[in-house]
């Protein structure tokens, strides 16, 4: 993950010091940390801005490698990949592989991939907001590395 894909997830995430529950119903700690069973005590006084980025980074490693295990053999630049890995780290590994975003991404049809993931603005049954402008800026970010810009 490049510094600008992690800016984005911590922004569209937000910070929480505490546990609560995301609009999907899970609870969750720090930068969009799912807490499980077994970390509801480490967590239940709270984290620091600086613990929860180092939770973030260490979540990250997991769907960056899920990302590009499930898109093998698919030259993406960076950036596209900073962009899937955030797709995936809201929706989860499952939902990416099952997408029709990973699907056209294995078909090489990287610009009508670009559009699908303003397909996925809902949680819990309702469309959101926040959802839709992260979708946008994930879609922006794919591109970006389609188009061979940035870096």
């Amino acid at each position: 993950m490049t510094e600008k894909g992690i800016e984005l997830i911590k922004r569209f995430e937000g910070f929480s010091p505490t546990i609560y529950l995301c609009p999907a119903g899970y609870p969750t700690v720090g930068y969009g940390h799912v807490v499980t069973p077994e970390e509801r005590e480490r967590f239940r006084n709270g984290i620091t801005r600086e613990e929860a980025e180092e939770l973030l980074r260490r979540d990250l490693i997991r769907f960056e490698l899920g990302v590009k295990s499930l898109t093998k053999g698919i030259k993406l630049h960076e950036y596209s990949i900073d962009a899937l890995v955030s797709f995936a780290y809201n929706v989860g590994l499952y939902a990416f592989k099952i997408s029709t975003l990973r699907r056209l991404i294995l078909r090489g049809e990287l610009y009508d991939a670009a559009d699908q993931f303003l397909r996925w603005v809902y949680a819990g049954g309702r469309k959101l907001r926040g959802l839709e402008l992260r979708r946008r800026a994930e879609r922006e970010l794919f591109l970006e590395g389609v188009y061979g810009r940035g870096v």
